[in-house]
C-alpha cells in the first residue's frame, strides 16, 4: 500500500471552519502515532513544536500555528490539540488492515487561514515519509526535512 488521500469536505458554520480529511496510511497505527504524536513527527511533516506535553490537557506549542492545550489524548489512537488562532487539530487512527492504518482528521478554525489543499500537501509529505522505502526513525525523517 503507498498511502493516499480521500477527498475532504468542509463545512462553515459563521466564521468556524471545519475541514475533514481521510488519509490511508502505508504503516500500522503504533507506527503511525509518533508522526501525530511527538515534536519530532509532527516536526517533520506539519511544523515545528516548541512544547508538547504528551497527556491530556498537556501544554502544546505550534509554531506558526498557536499554543495551548492537548484536549484529547488515546495513545496510538488520538492525538488533538487546540491551539490560540490555529483551532482544534485532531488526529484519529484506525486500523486498515493488517499493515496500515487510516487517519481521521478533523481542523476545526476560525478565519480564513487553511484550506484543504495546505493539508493535502502536508498529508502528501507524511505519506513520503512513511512510505516503506523511506526510513522509519523519526530523528532520521526530521533531519532530512530540514535539510
Amino acid at each position: 500500500m503507498s498511502g493516499s488521500i480521500a477527498q475532504g469536505t468542509s463545512q462553515t458554520h459563521g466564521n468556524t471552519h471545519i475541514i475533514h480529511i481521510l488519509v490511508r496510511l502505508p504503516r500500522r497505527m503504533e507506527d503511525v502515532w509518533p508522526w501525530v504524536a511527538t515534536p519530532e513527527g509532527l516536526g517533520a511533516w506539519y511544523t515545528a513544536v516548541d512544547v508538547l506535553e504528551p497527556r491530556l490537557g498537556g501544554t502544546v506549542a505550534l509554531r506558526g500555528v498557536g499554543a495551548g492545550q492537548v484536549t484529547a489524548w488515546d495513545v496510538d489512537r488520538v492525538a488533538e490539540y487546540t491551539v490560540g488562532d490555529g483551532g482544534r487539530v485532531r488526529f484519529h487512527l484506525e486500523r486498515d488492515g493488517e499493515d496500515a492504518s487510516a487517519l481521521r482528521f478533523t481542523h476545526e478554525f476560525q478565519g480564513e487561514a487553511e484550506t484543504e489543499q495546505r493539508w493535502r500537501t502536508r498529508f502528501e509529505r507524511l505519506i513520503e515519509t512513511l512510505a516503506p522505502a523511506a526510513a522509519t526513525d523519526t530523528a532520521d525523517i526530521a533531519e532530512t526535512w530540514e535539510d
